[in-house]
């Protein structure tokens, strides 16, 4: 029996040596490409991935990718989905997205919320790569993972202290507009004696109500910046005491001995020890397994919410991205680099949702973006990784055209919105097809005068209606998208 064991194993350890050479030779061959998909929640990425797998693996039905030199060229041959490397990490349900957006009457997929990946073999004709001389068939290997955008927000975390991250949370929760909404919370740690023995009960009673701040803060006041990310996206840590845990006030009041002194189960030692457990358990081990790994970045931002909601957010949300962009170790992948320590080259940003406003708004919406970015870009360009910005929408869910308002031609598009489970008839337009006008996207920051003055009316709309699996769905950009993220490895 011990030698039958030993037989398994050692040919299990063989397998895993095979796979990890196939997976080095494809690297320096440059035919495998991890990419990975983030944003912050309710910015698309769902979407995105469906619409992404969709158009590879249905090319030829439908939409032609005009703007994929692959396909253009005809170079192109065929993709599908296989079996992923990583089994210990969640399937990207793409059947039950693409079932959600081609149901009648359609609907957005259930959003993701935590780490999942898809593996896809593309094959394609190379012909002016060394494959050319070996073969007539060539196989990219494309490994999607899908991860929250909320998740990133945590990197910076890492070279904070629990002093410095409350501090600074602290600041925030102070300021407009989360000060009112935190007002009551932050009284109850004012009364709390930071050196009293600490109850598990109290704690978690805390952490939960300082989460559903975090929620608050996130779906009703629209707000970006939200940490730990974990904690409204808490994935299998779910009910986890790593979770329970909160940032305490007038930790800089506090003498420095007696603060680095407190005991592990003084109420401030253990959330000290609970953040530290935190930024290595979680934060650092998803940026060992999973960040490190990736070849190729998209980040999607949805600019237009936080253009309705007002001023604050859309600082909020500069913040965010200034916050998530800071987070990345950017270099250009030579093959030694590639073999070793793999490095994102090429970002990609999608102002998402380009179908929600019309047509000649999307050079304002990729200019906005940009000036969103533009202090880490001019880096980012720097160290040389290829960046660019482009308005998208994954599947589209409006149509655009002209409309007669007052004698003049004005821009419109037109789409069923979202009905809203609390609307009332008096609501209006939830739930029914209406042409709108939703305003002019700034192609700046916007200042004050813009927010005194704006009439900016971003509406939700439902999926279009008969969409087919078998068929590329509707999208804007999505073949250019295509093109900077893979073209250039299938030449």
């Amino acid at each position: 029996m011990a030698i039958i064991s030993k037989s398994i194993l050692s040919k299990r350890g063989l397998d895993k040596l095979k796979n990890k050479a196939n997976e080095l030779l494809s690297r320096t061959i440059d035919q495998h490409v991890t990419l990975a998909v983030t944003g912050l929640s309710r910015s698309g990425k769902t979407a995105f991935i469906t619409s992404l797998v969709n158009q590879l693996i249905n090319e030829g039905n439908g939409t032609k990718l005009s703007f994929f030199d692959p396909v253009h060229h005809g170079n192109f041959i065929a993709a599908k989905r296989v079996p992923q490397q990583h089994y210990h990490v969640p399937r990207f349900d793409y059947d039950a997205a693409i079932s959600a957006l081609t149901s009648e009457p359609a609907t957005w997929p259930e959003p993701t919320h935590g780490i999942s990946e898809l593996r896809l073999a593309i094959r394609y004709q190379p012909k002016n790569s060394i494959l050319k001389y070996a073969t007539d068939m060539a196989t990219l290997t494309l490994d999607i993972t899908d991860y929250p955008g909320e998740w990133l927000l945590d990197l910076p975390m890492l070279k904070q202290t629990y002093q410095e991250w409350s501090q600074q949370t602290h600041a925030l929760m102070t300021s407009s507009p989360r000060a009112e909404q935190s007002k009551g919370f932050l009284t109850k740690l004012t009364q709390l004696d930071p050196f009293a023995c600490a109850s598990e009960e109290l704690l978690a009673e805390l952490a939960q109500e300082y989460t559903a701040l975090l929620h608050t803060f996130r779906y009703e006041l629209g707000l970006s910046v939200i940490q730990p990310g974990r904690f409204i996206l808490p994935g299998d840590l779910a009910g986890a005491p790593i979770l329970e845990f909160f940032p305490f006030p007038g930790l800089d009041s506090l003498d420095g001995n007696d603060y680095q002194n407190a005991p592990d189960d003084s109420l401030i030692g253990m959330l000290r020890l609970r953040y530290l457990e935190y930024k290595e358990q979680v934060v650092r081990k998803f940026y060992r397994e999973h960040f490190l790994r990736f070849d190729r970045q998209i980040v999607l931002a949805d600019c237009l919410k936080p253009l309705n909601k007002g001023k604050e957010s859309f600082a909020d949300l500069e913040l965010a991205m200034s916050m998530i962009l800071e987070s990345y170790h950017y270099g250009k992948s030579g093959i030694f680099s590639r073999l070793f320590s793999p490095k994102i080259d090429k970002l990609l940003f999608g102002a998402t949702k380009a179908d929600h406003v019309t047509p000649e708004q999307h050079a304002p919406m990729v200019a906005l973006l940009n000036q969103l970015i533009h202090q880490n870009k001019h880096h980012l360009n720097y160290e040389a990784v290829q960046v660019k910005t482009l308005a998208i929408a994954s599947v589209k869910s409006t149509n655009s055209g002209v409309s007669k308002h007052k004698g003049k031609d004005v821009p419109v598009i037109q789409g069923k919105t979202i009905a809203q489970p609390n609307a009332t008839e008096s609501s209006g337009i939830f739930g029914q097809k209406i042409t709108v006008f939703p305003g002019a996207v700034p192609s700046q920051l916007p200042n004050d005068d813009y927010w005194q003055s704006n009439n900016f009316n971003f509406i939700e709309f439902a999926p279009l209606s008969g969409l087919n699996k078998q068929q590329c769905l509707p999208h804007v950009r999505m073949d250019q998208v295509l093109q900077f993220l893979l073209a250039d490895k299938m030449i």
